[in-house]
């Protein structure tokens, strides 16, 4: 990319961020209502205790949106991770896996990524949250949104984004490649069930096969084979991207295991690879250099 290719695109990103306006100024309550009835028999809840937990707000350049951090309460500055919302936005769910991280000495972030296009937490269908939500969030605005999330961490005094590391879910999985390709400062990145195959917009102008070359981290990708959503076949394609490209980029996929099967509150979860997949990721952090 040429120094006025990347001029263009810094001016377009502006110029998508300056036409939006937070509608979305705190984070949902409990769980979306597109996930009810939640799944009581297996849902997980992380406490509080020896944790400093609750919303924040992340400045951005125009305005600021609403977050979910979690850390420990004593000690410090931390190893600094970025939570990246599935498609339901900041719900419990992810609140519950920042505490989880917190819980082994990370600064966990999570900011509403949605912020500018809507509360997807009172929608009743997936199908309106894609088309009403997801599908008017711009990619430059996310990067954007998460360099922010990184600073205001940083600025904190109790993070310590030189070990920085960033995991997201479903949307979020797709987002963890991408940023894992913008931010040179990202030691690790682990994506579960996150898409890597689509179709070029302007608003997502490259999806994680198209940016494998661009990698500055290694990823580690968790799967599932049954997912109907993500065919294996787009799995192989973004392995052979990264090893043409020469990254370091491990995938592991759970033969039976459907798509977000981490999702400990819906009927999705299986016990067994989202808790093989969790230690995964504590050692693809620590190897990395991200603990």
């Amino acid at each position: 990319m040429t120094a006025f290719d990347a001029d263009l695109r810094s001016l377009a990103a502006q110029t998508i961020l300056s036409r939006r306006r937070m509608v979305a100024t705190s984070l949902a309550t409990g769980f979306a209502l597109a996930v009810q009835p939640v799944a009581a028999q297996t849902t997980l809840t992380t406490d509080t205790n020896g944790l400093t937990a609750g919303e924040v707000m992340i400045p951005t350049q125009d305005g600021a949106i609403p977050a979910y951090r979690a850390m420990p309460a004593e000690g410090g500055p931390c190893p600094t991770i970025l939570v990246v919302q599935e498609i339901f936005g900041v719900h419990e769910h992810i609140k519950d896996v920042c505490r989880r991280l917190a819980k082994l000495g990370y600064f966990a972030l999570a900011p509403e990524l949605y912020a500018r296009q809507g509360d997807v937490s009172k929608l009743t269908n997936i199908q309106q949250i894609v088309s009403e939500v997801v599908a008017k969030v711009p990619d430059a605005q996310v990067m954007s949104d998460l360099d922010a999330a990184v600073a205001f961490a940083k600025g904190t005094g109790k993070a310590d984004t030189a070990r920085l590391g960033i995991t997201g879910f479903c949307w979020g999985g797709r987002v963890t490649w991408l940023y894992a390709a913008h931010n040179p400062g990202v030691k690790a990145g682990v994506a579960w069930y996150g898409r890597l195959v689509g179709d070029s917009s302007a608003l997502t102008p490259k999806h994680p096969v198209d940016a494998a070359a661009d990698l500055k981290a290694p990823v580690l990708g968790l799967y599932g084979g049954a997912d109907q959503g993500i065919p294996v076949a787009t799995i192989d394609r973004m392995k052979e991207a990264c090893r043409t490209a020469g990254k370091t980029c491990t995938f592991v996929v759970f033969p039976d295991a459907p798509h977000a099967f981490h999702a400990d509150y819906r009927p999705s979860y299986r016990a067994e690879p989202a808790q093989d997949g969790w230690k995964r990721l504590q050692a693809w952090f620590k190897e990395h250099g991200v603990a």
